[in-house]
């Protein structure tokens, strides 16, 4: 079976079968984690980030061009991007998304030029590449494909290319990175995208994908839903609010039934500010996505329709919804809704409401139920952030997987944003600790990294699988104690595994042992370890704290 060329409705269908195909193997993608540890979420991770994609090239489900669908697929990557494989799989669909902007229909050096592209654009949105990762794969991938493009003008030949290639490079990332190699898995991200090719090629072969759902995975809207549960507005007296009406709409530019007014983006969203807060715009030659919060959304409408006829309208009652949400929950611990306008604002991702207070009682405007095995999206934090009326705002991530995610958010929303890459939650409240409202947000930031950079971070949990690791056999089941993300102690009894891994982490140098415990710890463990360390490390000053995490019995840091 040949053809010349990819039309609009069957990429669409690709990328449904892609999504589909991922989707079916979710958790055999998450199982491919190399840590033993209970956050093998990369599946996950691609699974929601592809799904927002899909979902938002399905608006224009009767769109004529593949640029036209893949421009929606990239907006809904972008927003719906959760950790670093999430982030990578939406920049390798961004370039592609630009190499066919204007394209109505694709052939086969099209189609290779196009995955060249989202090469391209991942890698330079990676600051270091780490090769034998999903950005490998997909790079030799694209190199076979454009090969293969100057021997014929099937796109169905390329596209098989492109998988065989994806398949081959795959089984040689072990050879690439030794992690990979000693736990005896290929790389989850690469094996993916592999998912993803098998689904787009098989629709453009002519076979039929069935429907394929994963029980044990909530759809996207549910597990955002349970991401935000102890989110900000929770927290907010609906009587506070003052712009009720969470508004959304789109403007359709391409009419001439009527004169419009000339659309000038930026003058277009100093406009729609007057009517409200929480202003996102994102606007293209033929839309204007708009979402705001109006006390008077029919004002805002009214105006908007000097640009362009109305459509997707969606109109909310945020004071009703508040009542809703928080009926009978608990108080979460993050601050309300800033009012007036301040310099800086703070944002910070976190699992556990006691980690949650004593960000909030640092300064933090807005903490983000979030961590190993949840990463918010782009879209997650570009929320929060819509809560704070400032003019700067500091992002701590607190996980290496949820940095990149946070470095995105600039790209979605106006206020100027700087990204702490905090890879651990001990790092990110040294950092704070350093925070000066008073000086500029580049001392600030210097000021901050500086300080963290002298923190040494260490945790406890346990392995859901046997491996070899570090020299180390680990049994499921067993202690892990963790060092600055290697494991640098294993057993099965819990305290042998702490004293070790404290003694490779505490030095003559050490000042301050701090210990944030978590949901699972008993008052008992907590005083055999805290009795432990007054009398082995007599003269380092021991804070503790309740942090009430999952999966990690303690987190550690000494400076």
């Amino acid at each position: 079976m040949t053809q010349q060329h990819i039309h609009a409705a069957a990429f669409l269908q690709m990328m449904r079968a892609g999504a589909k195909s991922l989707n079916k193997h979710v958790e055999r993608v998450n199982a491919l984690n190399v840590f033993p540890v209970p956050d093998g979420d990369t599946g996950t991770n691609m699974n929601l980030t592809l799904t927002s994609g899909v979902k938002e090239m399905e608006k224009y489900a009767h769109a004529e061009t593949v640029g036209k669908l893949a421009e929606a697929l990239s907006k809904g990557l972008l927003m719906g991007a959760r950790g670093n494989s999430g982030v990578i799989l939406s920049q390798l669909f961004r370039g592609f998304a630009k190499a066919v902007s204007d394209k109505e229909i694709i052939n086969a050096r099209q189609l290779a030029d196009a995955f060249q592209r989202g090469v391209e654009t991942a890698y330079k949105a990676v600051i270091k590449p780490v090769e034998g990762t999903i950005l490998t794969v997909s790079r030799e991938a694209a190199e076979a494909g454009m090969k293969r493009s100057w021997q014929t003008n099937d796109p169905i030949a390329i596209l098989e290319t492109v998988l065989q290639e994806a398949k081959a490079t795959l089984a040689r990332t072990p050879d690439m990175l030794p992690v990979l190699k000693e736990t005896g898995v290929v790389d989850a991200g690469g094996q993916g995208l592999v998912f993803i090719y098998e689904g787009m090629l098989a629709v453009l072969k002519g076979e039929v994908v069935e429907e394929l759902t994963s029980p044990e995975l909530p759809d996207l809207e549910s597990i955002s839903s349970l991401a935000h549960e102890q989110n900000a507005q929770a927290q907010i007296d609906p009587a506070s609010i003052e712009h009720g009406y969470c508004t959304e709409f789109i403007v359709m530019r391409g009419i001439d039934r009527r004169e419009l007014a000339p659309f000038q983006e930026a003058q277009f969203r100093q406009e729609m500010e007057t009517y409200g807060d929480s202003l996102l715009v994102v606007a293209d030659e033929d839309l204007v996505k708009v979402h705001i919060h109006a006390e008077h959304p029919g004002d805002a409408l009214n105006h908007a329709m000097k640009y362009g006829d109305l459509t997707r309208i969606k109109i909310d009652n945020m004071r009703e919804q508040h009542s809703s949400v928080t009926e009978g929950t608990a108080k979460p611990s993050v601050a309300t809704k800033t009012v007036e306008m301040k310099k800086y604002g703070l944002v910070a991702v976190t699992a556990g409401k006691g980690i949650a207070d004593i960000f909030t009682s640092l300064g933090v405007d807005v903490v983000i139920e979030g961590g190993q095995t949840m990463n918010p999206s782009t879209e997650d934090i570009a929320k929060a952030i819509e809560q704070i009326s400032a003019e700067h705002i500091f992002i701590l991530p607190n996980n290496k997987n949820i940095i990149l995610t946070a470095e995105q958010v600039g790209e979605v929303i106006e206020t100027p944003v700087t990204v702490l890459p905090t890879k651990t939650v001990p790092q990110g409240l040294s950092a704070l600790l350093a925070f000066n409202p008073e000086i500029s947000s580049a001392e600030n930031k210097e000021n901050m990294m500086d300080a963290y950079s002298h923190i040494q971070s260490g945790e406890l949990t346990y392995a859901i699988r046997d491996t070899q690791m570090n020299d180390m056999t680990i049994k499921e089941g067993d202690f892990l104690g963790i060092k600055e993300g290697k494991i640098e102690a294993s057993g099965s009894d819990m305290n042998e595994t702490i004293y070790n891994l404290l003694h490779k982490m505490v030095d003559a140098e050490t000042d301050v042992l701090t210990i944030i415990y978590g949901q699972d710890v008993s008052d008992e463990q907590l005083e055999t370890l805290t009795s432990y360390v007054e009398e082995t490390y007599p003269d380092i000053e021991c804070e503790v704290y309740d942090g009430g995490q999952p999966l990690y019995f303690y987190l550690f840091s000494v400076e």
